[in-house]
């Protein structure tokens, strides 16, 4: 009996060191530069895919805005530990500005993205370019609420079909 109370007590030392030792997320922070007013989505496309062509990566594109809290906790998501690795080995993001709905709509439109049900709105590319994915009913629009594996599960859904991450698994 006291064999089975110092295993249960040395289990769970054991898994308290484990949690304390593991790296833990930042705190959730706005990036107020995550879409940036001033660029060009469609060269900063046209970058992603020449950069994909290379290393054989997917691009995401996600659009949003500054304002747009949801954009910042997606963004903030694909930050996290636990899906960061997935993110990095398998895609190029290009966050898409569509300022308050003004901006950029017909490189959603071309990318077969709505925006009528929010952003962020997202819309995977191959490596070549050629659209893959292109968001209709608003999964992403309220990301805050969005349990991590959903994302996880999306991101495992859409990364190229020959490369090997452990991220998420």
């Amino acid at each position: 009996m006291r064999q089975g109370r110092t295993a249960l007590l040395l289990c769970v030392i054991a898994m308290g060191l484990c949690r304390a030792g593991a790296q833990q997320d930042p705190p959730f922070r706005p990036n107020p530069r995550l879409y940036n007013p001033f660029a060009d989505a469609k060269q900063e496309i046209a970058d992603a895919v020449k950069q994909a062509r290379q290393d054989h990566k997917r691009i995401l594109l996600v659009f949003g805005g500054n304002w747009c809290l949801d954009c910042h906790v997606l963004d903030y998501r694909f930050h996290q530990n636990a899906i960061r690795p997935l993110v990095d080995d398998n895609f190029h993001v290009v966050h898409v500005d569509v300022e308050q709905y003004d901006k950029n709509l017909d490189v959603a439109q071309r990318y077969g993205t709505s925006l009528k049900h929010g952003v962020p709105a997202v819309a995977v590319l191959s490596s070549d370019g050629k659209l893959l994915y292109g968001q209709k009913n608003g999964e992403f629009e309220k990301a805050r609420e969005l349990d991590p594996a959903a994302i996880v599960d999306f991101l495992n859904k859409w990364k190229p079909p020959d490369t090997k991450s452990s991220a998420g698994r």
